[in-house]
This record gives structure tokens, C-alpha cells and sequence, in this order.
């Protein structure tokens, strides 16, 4: 609203059409932000994603503008780089910088609370950031046990089930899935899982910042909120389950690259009631390579078809849904 008002003045002031262009550009992330404030889901690319979306890349679009293709998928690659990414970069810094002083509060929130048994599986490529990732964790005040395997020649969900077979969840709060290529803020944990229980999350994820590879807006961190609840919880980078959700969602099932998964996790919550969320507060970082740079991305959309056709799934648009907590 400041920006709107202080583009009218200048017009008014100098005469200067600029301002008039540039008023219509902040009165239309201003709609974009309310419409998005009152949960009002639009497809990607549309206004109300504003800034956040405007620098991803979009699919290919048909003669009605809306992405074509499965509906399971985002319809962006998400993917930033080049200028953008210096940009980005900055406007992470400066929300870092405008969003300390709630980031302390909240830390100091979450010493008090209780503490939990939290297990931790990720499938580690060597030199990549796990073992800076697993420092990160294993600070956290709560019991934290994280546990890895190299890839090898199976799939990573078929490579989370091994891990589980040694390692099981039953005994635990929480289960985190934490891919290899993630940054984690620092006090991540403490942090992130106390707004997802004051939000009452059985799925989670932390927010992507944005100068992340992340191919659903919805993801995207805002700096006017702590915790969103949404429709939609990704597969990876980051995502955390509730004890309550073991039961249907584990054992994984038995999938190479697991695209569509999230959408019908997302479905078994909605039949369950379970309250999505992400958390916005923990912005994480997944900037090494974005998704389909290591194997095929045909390969992944056909197994995402073959997964999803007699498995309910959230669309593309149901996931763009997301209202803020805190």
C-alpha cells in the first residue's frame, strides 16, 4: 500500500506516466496479496502470485494462457538463475534482515516447548550437503536421530523403505525426509517444528526462499506469515510427517523419482482431515540443481501417470490454496 500511495504521488507530482504504470504494477500485487490473505487459490502465473511466481519459468501454455499437460504437475519448472537469481538473492537478504527480530522471538518460544523423538532419513550422494544439513539437525534440542544410505541402483522411496526397515518410526513424534541438496537456516528444527504443532500439521514442509528451485508457488516463503495452512505438501526437499500419519503413508511406495506422490499424499490427508501446511518462518534453500537435473524428466512424468491412474491426487489448482496461521 506504501509503494501504491507513494507511486500516485510521484505521477501527481512530476506529471510522470512511470508512475502511473508503476502504480498499476503495485496495485495488482496488492490485489494478488488480499485475494491470496483471503485463500483464494489461482493457477500459476496469475496475479495474485505476484513477485513470487513472476520469476519462475512457465510450461507451455495453451490458447486459453492456463499451463497444458497432467494436472498433477505444477506447470513451471521453478527453476532460477542468471539475473534472477542475483536479484532473488537480494530480496532474501532483505527479508532475512526485516524478519529477525520475529525469528529471535520465536526461537526463544520454541526452547520452552516439549521436546520429541524426531527421525531423519535422506538418501546421501557423497559431496554434496547432507553432512552439513545433519550438523544443523542433530543441534536441535529435541532427540534427533538422523540416518542415511547412498543411493545405490534403487529409487530413493525404494531406499527411504530400507532405511525404515532398519531404522522404524513407530516410537517416534515426527519422521523428516531431508533430500541431499538442501540448505537448512540455522535453529531449523526447533523452529520448524514448533509452529507446525501450534498449526496442528500432520504434513509439512518448510517454506522454499526465494532464491530456491521450487516449482510450486504455493512454496514460496511470504514474509507476512510464520506458518500457511495449504492443500499441498511437496515430497522434497524437506517434509516432515506427524506420528498419526505413519499408519497410511508408511511403509513408501515402490517409486524411482516419486513426482505425483505429494498430490496424493495430499489427497489421503484431505480423506483423513489432516491439516498441510508450510512453514514460512524456516525458509530452506535448494539451490545445487533443480528437479529432473539428474534423470529423466519423461521418465518421471510417466511414472507419476502410472501411479496416479487409480489413486486420487490434489490438482494443480487445489494446490495453489493456502491460508495464513500465524
Amino acid at each position: 500500500m506504501r509503494v501504491l500511495i507513494g507511486c500516485l504521488v510521484h505521477a501527481a507530482r512530476f506529471r510522470c506516466a512511470n508512475g502511473l504504470v508503476l502504480a498499476a504494477h503495485s496495485a495488482g500485487r496488492l490485489e494478488g496479496a488480499l485475494r491470496a490473505e483471503r485463500g483464494e487459490g489461482l493457477a500459476p502465473g496469475a496475479a495474485a502470485t505476484g513477485a513470487r511466481a513472476a520469476a519462475d519459468v512457465p510450461a507451455a501454455a495453451g490458447p486459453s494462457g492456463e499451463p497444458e499437460g497432467d494436472d498433477f504437475l505444477s506447470g513451471r519448472s521453478g527453476t532460477v538463475g542468471g539475473r534472477r537469481a542475483v536479484v532473488r538473492r537480494g530480496g532474501d537478504l532483505a527479508l532475512d534482515a526485516l524478519l529477525l527480530p520475529r525469528r529471535v522471538a520465536l526461537a526463544r518460544r520454541a526452547r520452552g516447548g516439549p521436546r520429541r523423538r524426531v527421525l531423519v532419513l535422506g538418501v546421501e550422494r557423497a559431496g554434496l550437503l547432507m553432512e552439513a544439513a545433519r550438523r544443523e539437525l542433530l543441534r536441535s534440542r529435541h532427540e534427533v536421530v538422523v540416518r542415511t544410505r547412498a543411493p545405490g541402483d534403487l529409487g530413493k522411496f525404494a531406499n527411504l523403505d530400507a532405511l525404515l526397515a532398519e531404522h522404524p518410526a513407530a516410537g517416534h513424534d515426527w519422521l523428516l525426509v531431508v533430500d541431499d541438496d538442501v540448505v537448512l537456516p540455522r535453529g531449523f528444527l526447533d523452529a520448524f517444528l514448533a509452529l507446525a504443532e501450534e498449526a496442528g500439521l500432520v504434513l509439512a514442509q518448510p517454506a522454499h526462499r526465494l532464491l530456491s528451485h521450487a516449482a510450486w508457488p504455493v512454496t514460496r516463503r511470504r514474509a507476512t506469515s510464520l506458518v500457511r495452512r495449504t492443500a499441498f505438501v511437496e515430497i522434497g526437499p524437506v517434509t516432515a510427517f506427524r506420528a498419526e500419519a505413519f499408519p497410511a503413508l508408511l511403509p513408501f511406495p515402490d517409486l524411482a523419482m516419486g513426482w505425483g506422490l505429494d498430490g496424493h499424499w495430499s489427497a489421503v490427508a484431505r480423506e483423513h482431515g489432516w491439516p498441510l501446511g508450510v512453514v514460512d518462518a524456516t525458509p530452506i534453500a535448494h539451490t545445487l540443481a533443480p528437479a529432473a537435473a539428474g534423470y529423466s524428466r519423461e521418465a518421471a512424468i510417466a511414472e507419476a501417470r502410472a501411479f496416479l491412474r487409480d489413486r486420487p491426487y490434489v490438482t494443480r489448482d487445489e494446490a495453489a490454496w493456502s491460508r495464513r496461521v500465524r
